[in-house]
């Protein structure tokens, strides 16, 4: 395992606003990238370090702090570009129970305030259901968690949360693992303290009234999902 150099210990060693993890699954965007902001923490996932280092994060003033998982998908190039940066690495064993995403989700919840997955979406449609599923564990409840996922945003609500959207944009609300009781401000066909099933589609294709419409919910855990074409860029906020 290599050791974080002194410049990466020394982020490391508080709480930062927001970490990046960067998964294998589809690259992010230069449209993406360019809406982070600078100084954010990347953590990548697996062969998610070959996409940091394809789309110069560090050009974009990001940089990469640990990279985590079983090494079975990323390049050997990347991997020894990072041992050389002193970035930490944390290698399992191919055969675990948690997918690396699960693995990086686990380091960034230390590392940071708000995690943003990146490259969670495209390829299989088990890889993305089971993303998705672990992006609403309850091991994440403590931190924000949300997805850029090519053409969508998915929020994950639990308590209160500002969705950065434009008044238009199209907002659908998910429960996940059970009912949530849910309230909304903001929202063309309000929800008063009422109840989303894990199995109907009332959240289907809400609309959002007013721009940054409020999301509560008072009970459970919900996906709010939205097109990227609704989103405020997140840097210009």
């Amino acid at each position: 395992m290599a050791n974080p150099s002194s410049g990466a210990t020394a982020k490391m060693s508080s709480v930062v606003p927001i970490v990046v993890v960067v998964a294998g699954g589809d690259a992010p965007t230069h449209t993406e990238i360019n809406a982070l902001p600078t100084g954010a923490l990347v953590v990548a996932a697996d062969s998610g370090l070959d996409h940091a280092y394809s789309i110069g994060l560090k050009s974009a003033g990001l940089e990469v702090a640990v990279v985590v998982g079983d090494m079975d998908s990323v390049s050997a190039e990347s991997l020894a570009v990072a041992k050389a940066q002193g970035i930490r690495i944390e290698r399992h064993p191919t055969d675990k129970d948690q997918t690396d995403l699960e693995l990086a989700l686990e380091v960034a919840c230390g590392l940071g305030n708000k995690i943003i997955l990146l490259g969670g979406g495209g390829g299989r449609a088990d890889h993305l259901l089971g993303n998705l599923a672990v992006l609403t564990s309850p091991k994440w409840k403590a931190v924000e968690v949300e997805a850029w996922l090519g053409n969508a945003r998915v929020v994950v609500v639990r308590g209160q949360r500002v969705l950065d959207v434009n008044a238009g944009g199209i907002v659908s609300l998910l429960a996940t693992g059970g009912p949530a009781r849910v309230s909304s401000n903001g929202l063309a066909w309000p929800l008063n303290d009422e109840m989303l099933e894990p199995y109907g589609s009332r959240g289907i294709s809400n609309r959002a009234s007013k721009d940054g419409p409020c999301i509560t919910v008072h009970e459970g855990v919900v996906l709010a999902v939205m097109p990227l074409t609704a989103q405020i860029p997140l840097a210009a906020q």
